[in-house]
């Protein structure tokens, strides 16, 4: 069996990240999601365990201290991490496994496995984000205001990734989100029949050709 891959999937909050990621999880069930651990309050509607698992800090700092994520990272002043023994579970498994993260947890999972596949999902423009932030309705003026000024710094990061993703205004494209999740659908689809994931194929080929 094949062993599953990682892709990392990030980008400015109120992008469109969650509801891309949902999306393509119920259209394409061969795909799973890594459900990280935060120590920020649930949003209405959320449950512990499917959106996140919601700790508390004391709890977030004795996973940290027994070594036990995969990556974590501060995020508006709540953090949130990846335990290692669900990714490496799923992906022994030959899932191929999503992780919804932040830009600094990118960089920490890129640097301790070289083959995770990184997607950033961008907002068309600023206005399009501002949009979108308001229209959750959870979000505080002064929320809004630190995010949008975080915007830039988040931006340039995505120079560092392998695929951006453009996540269009619905207005403008009505299946803006279709279009979407079928982008990241096909850059997991490429990546399982990329040369690394099929070196012990061609090996044995090449081996039984030559007998």
């Amino acid at each position: 069996m094949q062993r599953g891959s990682l892709f990392v999937i990030s980008g400015p909050s109120g992008t469109g990240k969650g509801e891309i990621v949902k999306r393509l999880l119920a259209k394409h069930p061969d795909v799973a999601v890594s459900t990280s651990c935060t120590t920020r309050a649930p949003r209405p509607g959320e449950v512990n365990g499917r959106e996140y698992h919601f700790v508390t800090d004391e709890e977030f700092d004795r996973l940290v201290a027994e070594g036990a994520f995969y990556e974590w990272a501060h995020v508006h002043q709540n953090r949130y991490g990846t335990l290692k023994s669900v990714v490496a579970q799923q992906l022994d498994q030959g899932k191929d496994l999503i992780l919804e993260i932040d830009v600094q947890g990118c960089r920490e999972a890129a640097q301790q496995d070289s083959n995770v596949v990184s997607i950033f999902v961008c907002p068309p423009s600023r206005e399009n984000l501002e949009k979108r932030l308001r229209g959750r309705g959870t979000e505080t003026e002064e929320s809004i205001r630190v995010r949008l000024g975080n915007m830039a710094g988040e931006i340039d990061q995505a120079f560092h990734y392998d695929y951006v993703i453009v996540h269009q205004d619905w207005n403008d494209v009505p299946d803006a989100l279709e279009i979407a999740v079928e982008e990241v659908y096909a850059v997991i689809c490429a990546r399982r029949v990329s040369v690394s994931k099929k070196t012990d194929f061609l090996k044995h080929l090449t081996a039984s050709l030559r007998k």
